[in-house]
């Protein structure tokens, strides 16, 4: 069972589903998928980058971290997980 983090969305958990079954996606692809507002989700998308669930390797694109792909296996507690206030 996945643990969320208090100040997680329903969109997150879609967020990063799309990233597993995808592999990787830009906010735009992400919220035509999941039927979302694309602004809505480059917001999401960069706080779970903050959190470390997701990575940002270049520029509106984002890929699936290991501590995301644990949190979706219910291996990781998402409340454990702090922001980096440098993102």
């Amino acid at each position: 069972m996945r643990k969320r983090a208090e100040w997680m969305t329903r969109a997150d958990d879609e967020i990063l589903e799309y990233l597993q079954a995808h592999g990787a996606g830009t906010p735009k692809s992400i919220a035509e998928e999941i039927d979302r507002n694309n602004d809505y989700v480059g917001v999401r998308c960069r706080k779970l980058a903050s959190c470390g669930l997701v990575e940002k390797p270049s520029r509106g694109f984002y890929v699936l971290a290991d501590s995301g792909e644990a949190y979706l296996d219910g291996e990781l507690d998402a409340g454990t997980l702090e922001a980096d206030d440098a993102s």
